[in-house]
């Protein structure tokens, strides 16, 4: 059982009350995407398993996949020496990125512009019930 308080201590939280959270496919090592957490989400996601964020555009909690369906279960939870970020290593059930990537990070930058490096794998549309 993960010390849930202990965590919070260990997270320093922005002006705004969230932290950066980087999660990242437990066995493979991917980085999937970059999201925020305020304490309520860091909270939900050490007690259920299931990884919740902050929507800031939203004002919310975003529990992830809860309309797309793509949801990451929690393998570890990681601090950063300095408390400002935290790892979420995670089991991420089909795609990450709301575009149908399986990772956010599908764009590289290069000598002739901005390349994507990987396919869409689902549609948004069919994500979304569209």
């Amino acid at each position: 059982m993960t010390d849930i308080a202990a965590a919070l201590a260990a997270i320093r939280f922005n002006a705004d009350g969230l932290v950066p959270a980087i999660a990242q496919q437990h066995d493979s090592g991917e980085v999937l995407m970059l999201a925020w957490m305020n304490r309520e989400a860091v909270e939900e996601t050490l007690r259920a398993g299931r990884v919740c964020y902050y929507s800031r555009s939203r004002g919310a909690l975003w529990r992830k996949g809860e309309t797309s369906g793509q949801a990451q279960r929690l393998m570890a939870f990681l601090v950063d020496c300095d408390g400002d970020t935290v790892l979420l290593k995670v089991d991420q059930e089909g795609v990450a990125c709301h575009t149908g990537h399986r990772s956010c990070f599908y764009t590289a930058a290069g000598a002739d512009g901005l390349v994507e490096t990987a396919p869409v794998l689902v549609s948004p549309d069919r994500l979304y019930g569209k």
